[in-house]
């Protein structure tokens, strides 16, 4: 087994610490698909409440010219792991 493979016992400096986890959730999520799915896609996720469409990154191309993607980050500080009910 390689040096960068074996576990660090230096948790201080580790950045997915779990207490830095705990501080802010960061959520990413990204559409790929066509312009026209991508766009449909995002409307729904509005209309369903989970996120205004101007908070979704504007499209970008992909390696695929018939596709687009669309990329949301949330940044949440979490004081709890229990979802809130609706």
């Amino acid at each position: 087994m390689t040096e960068e493979f074996v576990p660090d016992d230096n948790t201080s400096e580790r950045p997915n610490d779990e207490s830095a986890a705990s501080e802010q959730d960061i959520l990413m999520l990204t559409i790929v698909g066509s312009p026209k799915a991508v766009r449909k896609t995002i409307l729904t996720l509005y209309r369903l409440g989970f996120a205004e469409v101007n908070d979704w990154s504007q499209l970008q191309r992909t390696g695929n010219p018939k596709q687009v993607m669309s990329v949301l980050i949330r940044r949440k500080v979490s004081t709890d792991e229990t979802p809130p009910r609706r």
